[in-house]
């Protein structure tokens, strides 16, 4: 057991911008970089381990139950997938299914995540559900006649927020906006309205329409605030969100942070801004903003140290 850095895979979906680029030195041969999945065991792009034993392997070879931790027993698999996004313009309007409504035969996959904004542009916003109930008979009115749009809940964002999307509610992230997402170990999407845009192929995207109406959440839905902080004078930690597939904290270090991966659970850190080092036993790996470890179950205590913004995940 030891602390895994990993290596992340990059997606060049057409309303990406060069963030990931220029400010956090991701590589590419694309000239735009939509998002960076920095810790992922999903086949559609899977983290790669660059130190130690396990250097140049897939995480989702060398991931064992031990290494999840006792907390992740009752998943069939490792529960969460994190990416960092930039949006350099709107994204579509999507939906997810939750576990109880996605079709696993046509191999559909729950997805819950959570938005945690690290950046954004004056004046940015995100959609987030609708401005009041609504049945699915008027939104598919409103789908009809091109109203849709103007009956969804719009939330002007500041860095520093976080916002909880179950699955089910109808959102998306516009432009301006540069966040980390927890989400569900899964790439279940189903697209509303993608703005009459057209992809590398000249043709205009898929929609799933038929699919989302399925799986809507039709009332009006509030942000939710999660309640758990402390401040001590080498740090702070802030609780973000919370659900069954994942514990989702800021931590901003003044000079030092001491945590533990126990039995239980795993525990990721993504640094956002800043620079450090984080140390378990003799095991030592250095941080910079853009960069994702991943520390086993068991591994015992650790402590990160410099002056740094991180995001910590683990299961509870």
């Amino acid at each position: 057991m030891y602390i895994f850095k990993l290596d992340s895979v990059l997606k060049d979906y057409l309303w990406g911008g060069d963030r990931l680029l220029k400010k956090y030195g991701f590589k590419s041969d694309k000239e735009i970089a939509a998002e960076a999945w920095v810790l992922s065991c999903h086949k559609d792009g899977p983290s790669v381990v660059v130190n130690g034993d396990f250097a140049g392997k897939e995480l989702r070879e060398v991931l064992t139950s031990e290494m999840m931790g006792t907390n992740c027993a009752k998943f069939d698999k490792f529960p969460i997938l994190t990416k960092l996004i930039d949006a350099k313009d709107n994204l579509s309007l999507q939906v997810h299914p939750s576990d109880e409504t996605a079709d696993k035969d046509a191999g559909e996959e729950g997805k819950t995540e959570s938005w945690y904004i690290a950046d954004c542009d004056e004046g940015a916003e995100l959609i987030y559900g609708f401005k009041n109930d609504i049945t699915k008979e008027d939104f598919i009115e409103s789908v009809n006649n091109g109203t849709f749009i103007d009956k969804v809940n719009r939330v002007k964002v500041k860095k520093g927020e976080c916002y909880h999307i179950e699955a089910g509610t109808l959102h998306a992230i516009c432009k301006g906006i540069f966040l980390v997402e927890v989400q569900q170990n899964s790439n279940t999407t189903f697209r509303v309205y993608d703005y009459d845009r057209v992809g590398a192929d000249g043709k205009k995207r898929e929609l799933h329409v038929e699919k989302a109406l399925k799986v809507i959440n039709y009332n009006k839905q509030e942000t939710v605030e999660f309640s758990g902080e402390e401040n001590t004078e080498n740090y702070s930690k802030k609780l973000l969100s919370e659900c069954e597939f994942y514990n989702f904290s800021e931590v901003k270090t003044h000079s030092s942070y001491e945590g533990e991966a126990d039995e239980k659970s795993f525990v990721s850190f993504v640094c956002i801004e800043g620079e450090g080092k984080i140390k378990c036993d003799e095991n030592e790996v250095s941080l910079k903003a853009g960069d994702c470890v991943f520390i086993p179950a068991k591994t015992g205590k650790f402590i990160l140290n410099g002056e740094m913004t991180l995001l910590e995940t683990r299961v509870d």
